[in-house]
């Protein structure tokens, strides 16, 4: 092992949380489903909506049998509802090319929609236990510290992939684990703002504290405010569209969603134009 990949094993074996899809039972089907959710979402507010939709969709061909409607609005408020459609259409699209089983190869489920090469990789490793390296912000930050020496990670660059395969372990099972490990480290100690490097595993090898702990900024890019911006309101004409009991809205109910008749205007366009949304004689709905 790689002079991180050690005590990142040891550290996770102690203090790895008990999260539902990393328990052996939970399938590829899980896992994916996870890995959907968890994107730009933290886990404390994936747990009861990832327990919900498996209790509801418990495999590709129920959830692809369901009204796209439904996963709408199952999604609820996790943000970023395309999601919701994507998990949908790829549930259509293991069931159509994969006979109902999630494929293992990355080259196959880049194929499916909504998974990008981090997503693939992910259900790739931690589902089926293939050997790949898999970088989120968590584990970019981590490698930023312990190995560059920076007070945190630059853009996202293909360099991301190649610094994390440097730290695996050769086997496929020793690296799904210090892969986890890595995203584990980043979430719980080697956070954003005061982390914790008391409690760090990687205290004694980690460069950043090496070198004094220096302030080399953050390369990520920021992203707009939230408040009074166009994905709140887009947000909040779908949280319209998934509470009407009849299906459809009509207009003049879905003028109180938002008080800028602009940015309204704008948000009913952009969910029209990802499929979130369709016109009906009435108003506009939930897709069919």
């Amino acid at each position: 092992m790689t002079t991180i990949a050690a005590p990142l094993t040891a550290w996770y074996a102690a203090h790895a949380r008990d999260l539902p899809w990393r328990r052996p039972d939970c399938g590829a089907w899980g896992v994916l489903v996870s890995e959907f959710m968890l994107q730009q979402t933290p886990v404390t507010r994936v747990l009861r909506p990832w327990r919900e939709w498996l209790d509801r969709w418990p495999a590709p061909e129920s959830l692809a049998a369901a009204p796209v409607a439904d996963a709408v609005r199952l999604w609820g408020t996790l943000g970023y509802p395309r999601r919701a459609l994507w998990l949908h259409r790829t549930a259509a699209r293991i069931v159509e090319r994969h006979g109902g089983v999630v494929p293992r190869d990355v080259a196959d489920l880049l194929e499916l929609p909504g998974v990008g090469p981090y997503t693939a990789r992910a259900i790739a490793v931690f589902a089926y236990g293939e050997r790949h390296p898999v970088v989120d912000t968590n584990t970019r930050r981590v490698l930023a510290r312990a190995v560059a020496g920076r007070s945190g990670p630059r853009a996202p660059s293909p360099h991301d992939l190649v610094a994390m395969e440097d730290v695996l372990p050769r086997d496929a099972a020793g690296a799904a684990i210090v892969n986890a490990a890595a995203m584990e480290l980043g979430a719980l100690v080697c956070v954003a703002r005061a982390p914790r490097c008391g409690d760090c595993p990687l205290e004694d090898r980690c460069a950043w504290r090496a070198a004094g702990y220096p302030d080399t900024g953050d390369g990520r890019p920021r992203q707009a405010r939230y408040e009074g911006s166009d994905r709140q309101a887009r947000g909040a004409v779908l949280r319209v569209l998934r509470d009407a009991a009849g299906g459809t809205v009509p207009p003049a109910r879905l003028a109180g969603a938002w008080p800028d008749i602009v940015q309204r205007d704008r948000a009913v366009a952009s969910l029209l134009a990802d499929g979130l949304a369709e016109t009906t004689a009435g108003g506009l709905r939930l897709p069919g």
